[in-house]
C-alpha cells in the first residue's frame, strides 16, 4: 500500500503539476479504483489537495513537510541573502541548484527584470548537460555520475551540447575556471553563468544566474556569483553541514 501511495505522489513532476484522477492512475501505473481509494485517502490527510476543475494538486502538507528537508532549511536559509543582494545588484534571475542522481533539482529561484525564457522552478529538475547550474555540478560529481549522465544528452536547443568529448572538455574547463556558461542551450534567448557552493571542500551546490547574453559582462557575473557563492559556504560552514548525495 505504501508503495502505491508513493506511485501517486510521483506521478506529479514539473511538467504535471495538475492531474486529473485518470491521469493519476495512468502515470501511477494503478487500477482507476485502486488510484480513487489512495487519492482520498491522500486528500484527506493533506498530501494532495483539489482544483476546481476536479484536477489533483501537490498539498499544502507535503510542502510543509519539504520545508524540513536539510536541503531545504539548510542550505536555503544559508544562501538567502546572498541571493537577494545577487539579484538586486544585476537584476539577473537567480538560481541555487544542487544535483539530484544525475539531474539538477533547483531549490530557489529570484525571476529577473530583465524578459529572458527561463524554463526553471523551484522544485523542478532538468538535465545537468544543458545548463549552467549542471555543468558545474556534473564537473564536481562523481565519476559514475558523469558516465551515467553521458548517456543521456539529449537535445534540447539547436545549441545543445550532445557530443560526450566536447561536454568533457567544458567540464574540464569549469574545473580550471571556476565557472561554468551556456548559450541557449536550453531554451532559446537564454544565457547562463553559474558558479560552484563549497562547505570546506565539497561542492554542495550550484549558484547561477541567467540573462540575455554573457558576451560584454561575463566576467562581471562571475565576479558577483562568486563572491555570493564564497559567503554562502562560509555561512555553510559555520552551521551544520548540508550535502546532497
Amino acid at each position: 500500500m505504501t508503495s502505491r501511495a508513493l506511485a501517486v505522489l510521483g506521478a506529479f513532476d514539473g511538467e504535471h503539476r495538475a492531474l486529473s484522477l485518470t491521469d493519476l492512475a495512468r502515470r501511477a501505473e494503478l487500477p482507476l479504483a485502486t488510484a480513487h481509494r489512495l487519492v482520498g485517502e491522500l486528500h484527506r490527510w493533506g498530501a494532495l489537495a483539489r482544483e476546481p476543475n476536479g484536477d489533483y494538486v501537490i498539498g499544502r502538507r507535503i510542502w510543509q513537510l519539504g520545508l524540513l528537508a536539510p536541503v531545504q532549511s539548510g542550505l536555503r536559509q544559508a544562501a538567502s541573502p546572498f541571493l537577494h543582494d545577487l539579484y538586486g545588484t544585476t537584476l539577473a534571475t537567480v538560481h541555487l541548484a544542487v544535483r539530484d542522481g544525475v539531474e539538477v533539482l533547483y531549490v530557489e529561484r529570484l525571476a529577473g527584470h530583465v524578459s529572458v525564457p527561463v524554463v526553471s522552478r523551484v522544485g523542478s529538475r532538468l538535465p545537468m548537460h544543458a545548463t549552467g547550474v549542471g555543468k558545474v555540478l556534473l564537473a564536481y560529481a562523481p565519476e559514475e555520475i558523469r558516465t551515467e549522465a553521458l548517456t543521456k544528452l539529449t537535445r534540447i536547443t539547436a545549441y545543445t551540447i550532445t557530443q560526450p568529448a566536447r561536454l568533457l572538455e567544458q567540464l574540464k574547463r569549469v574545473r580550471a575556471e571556476g565557472y561554468a556558461t551556456t548559450g541557449e542551450e536550453m531554451s532559446l534567448g537564454a544565457c547562463s553563468v553559474a558558479v560552484p557552493v563549497r562547505n570546506g571542500d565539497a561542492v554542495v551546490a550550484a549558484l547561477g544566474m541567467v540573462v540575455p547574453d554573457l558576451r560584454r559582462q561575463l566576467p562581471r557575473l562571475v565576479s558577483a556569483l562568486q563572491v555570493a557563492a564564497h559567503g554562502i559556504g562560509r555561512t555553510l560552514a559555520g552551521s551544520s553541514s548540508v550535502q546532497w548525495k
